[in-house]
């Protein structure tokens, strides 16, 4: 599925899946059975006969998405799926991506959101210019690229926050120096991995 809608818009969805199921050279019966599937599992079976052009960002997206499952792909590639839609969309598509992960289906997906990557993804790559710079799993990543945790200490009324190679002993220090009335470890995110493999100027 590319960024960009791939839908006829003076078509109605299930016209739309249908022209596409047959590009899949699927016979009638089964296009028609796996249009119907695929209009239940993008939750657009009520709007199955309005033309694309009356639908919003988001359910656009769905359909589109739905266009990719019509011949059950074994890998499934996604290009920044949830980029312009709304709040619910988006949850939507990501959990209809977490259920087809769960049902077997290999995801390819691609997204600036870090935290649509953390949600969905096995193993992570990071890529810039074209160049892949790192690969793992979130704490693979985290370990290797994120730097080094805060430590957040709360005493006498102030807070205190710093980088700690070894917090357990940096916060047993604070602590005999005087009464610790709060401590919280902030591990690196994988948005601070992205930034420290890519660095941090603005793009065009």
């Amino acid at each position: 599925m590319p960024p960009d809608l791939a839908i006829y818009p003076d078509l109605t969805g299930r016209e739309n899946l249908m022209f596409f199921a047959r590009l899949y050279s699927m016979p009638t019966p089964e296009a028609k059975r796996r249009t119907d599937e695929v209009l239940a599992l993008t939750g657009l079976a009520d709007r199955a006969g309005d033309q694309t052009k009356q639908y919003s960002g988001g359910m656009k997206r769905r359909l589109n998405i739905g266009i990719g499952l019509l011949h059950q792909p074994k890998l499934l590639i996604l290009d920044e799926p949830t980029v312009g839609v709304d709040p619910q969309s988006r949850n939507a598509i990501l959990e209809s991506i977490e259920a087809l992960s769960a049902a077997g289906m290999a995801v390819l997906y691609t997204t600036h959101y870090m935290e649509e990557a953390a949600r969905l993804c096995d193993r992570i790559a990071i890529m810039d210019h074209g160049r892949v710079l790192a690969l793992g799993t979130i704490d693979e990543l985290v370990r290797a690229h994120g730097g080094p945790s805060t430590l957040v200490v709360r005493r006498n009324g102030t807070e205190l926050r710093e980088h700690a190679a070894d917090p357990l002993a940096r916060l047993n220090q604070l602590a005999a120096e005087g009464a610790v009335a709060e401590f919280q470890l902030e591990r690196p995110t994988l948005e601070q991995v992205f930034l420290n493999l890519t660095g941090r100027s603005l793009r065009d």
